[in-house]
């Protein structure tokens, strides 16, 4: 049962003497703005951070990787023997990043994002799980990480992290030798 009706006519007509003349209220629509308590400084250190975490990967790219055997790729300069040892399982992978059910660009912006937290959390050795499916990530997530300069090898992981699916990257990370200093 409504409100309205509750009442009978007499009641409503008692409750309008009561009250005299009303004037509807008019809703202001003006919002308050809201003040940014952080400083400037770290507004600004998040915007760099942010750009840091979204590497740009090109797709026309195309590096000379090997098609015969599993996937691998050791970063010029850098002894082969890494990509050895990723294949053993010495390196086990601190992070994993699983990119089934996403598009290219997503992929892209997760891996770009997977590398930033993987320096800033001092992490050596991550997976990247891209499933075998279509192909496309299979073939295209190998072509996007030997553009990152953080990247010193990668092979195709071991059966207990994902197999033919997946890549185990080894990264050279920037802050170890400061730590080691101190």
């Amino acid at each position: 049962m409504k409100f309205k009706d509750a009442l009978s006519p007499q009641e409503k007509q008692l409750f309008k003497d009561a009250i005299g003349k009303v004037k509807p209220m008019v809703h202001d629509k003006i919002h308050p703005q809201k003040k940014s308590i952080k400083p400037q400084s770290t507004i600004l250190k998040e915007k760099v951070e942010k750009q840091l975490a979204s590497f740009h990967f090109s797709d026309e790219f195309e590096p000379n990787l090997t098609t015969q055997g599993p996937m691998k790729y050791v970063r010029d300069g850098d002894s082969a023997y890494e990509a050895k040892n990723l294949r053993r399982g010495v390196y086990r992978p601190e992070l994993i990043l699983d990119l089934h059910g996403l598009a290219q660009h997503q992929a892209k912006q997760e891996i770009a994002a997977l590398l930033y937290a993987s320096q800033k959390e001092h992490v050596q050795c991550v997976c990247i799980v891209h499933g075998v499916g279509a192909k496309i990530l299979k073939n295209k997530v190998p072509h996007w990480l030997v553009q990152h300069p953080d990247v010193i090898a990668f092979h195709q992981a071991p059966l207990e992290f994902g197999g033919d699916g997946a890549l185990l990257v080894l990264l050279d990370i920037h802050d170890k030798l400061m730590l080691k200093e101190d």
